[in-house]
């Protein structure tokens, strides 16, 4: 018989999503601390085009401020430190390393999502057995530098519908790229599980009312399927 010591459960798939975004007049640790505060419980740690080495020292920090709020750290790429940080989970672009390699840096336990962006992209992140998929740009943004063709709304109702006349058991949806709290409810009838955002809480001039009134456009919109 297996000791409980030995059985790793994955946490639940948050329907809010934070990713870090360094500003000039603020840090990517600063911006983590502000979502934290306000009340986001799911942090992805976004550094690209910088010395693995800084990384992660970023991370261990990260690490320890989504310890102490509760709240899971996801590590955008970057298996190994990922690993070495106890992160909760890794996110995965499409240029990224394969999930299976991933998978055996990090561990079966680990949580690991993928980006897609089209029915193709879906087809192969259902296929490596991913968590979750961050499916868009819903539309332009400026957090990427190499931005994929922009889905709309109307992009993802008919990728969704797609994959439910296909009988395909979608991980949950995660709806990314400039998203805002007033697509909510349109995206919840495609079939989206959830939103990630960046600036929409980096931004805000009150990061805790613009989280309570994302919780409180999920409560009320309930998705198709």
């Amino acid at each position: 018989m297996l000791s409980t010591s030995t059985i790793h459960i994955k946490p639940a798939i948050a329907r809010l999503q934070y990713i870090s975004q360094q500003q000039a007049n603020l840090s990517h640790l600063e911006a983590i601390h502000k979502a934290l505060d306000a009340g986001c419980s799911w942090i992805q740690l976004r550094i690209k085009d910088a010395p693995e080495d800084f990384v992660h020292r970023q991370a261990v920090q990260a690490r320890k401020l989504c310890t102490s709020y509760q709240a899971q750290l996801i590590m955008n790429d970057y298996p190994g430190i990922a690993r070495e940080v106890a992160a909760d989970g890794l996110h995965l672009g499409l240029t990224d390393m394969p999930v299976a390699q991933a998978r055996a840096i990090t561990g079966s336990h680990m949580l690991i999502g993928g980006t897609a962006n089209t029915w193709e992209d879906i087809v192969q992140r259902v296929n490596e057995g991913v968590d979750y998929i961050g499916l868009g740009p819903l539309r332009f943004t400026a957090t990427k530098q190499k931005l994929s063709p922009i889905l709309g709304i109307e992009g993802y109702t008919q990728l969704l519908q797609q994959a439910a006349a296909g009988n395909i058991q979608l991980p949950p949806i995660i709806a990314i790229g400039g998203v805002t709290p007033a697509d909510i409810p349109q995206l919840q009838q495609a079939g989206v599980h959830g939103i990630a955002v960046s600036g929409a809480l980096t931004n805000a001039t009150d990061a805790r009312a613009v989280i309570q009134h994302i919780h409180q456009a999920f409560k009320h919109n309930q998705p198709a399927c």
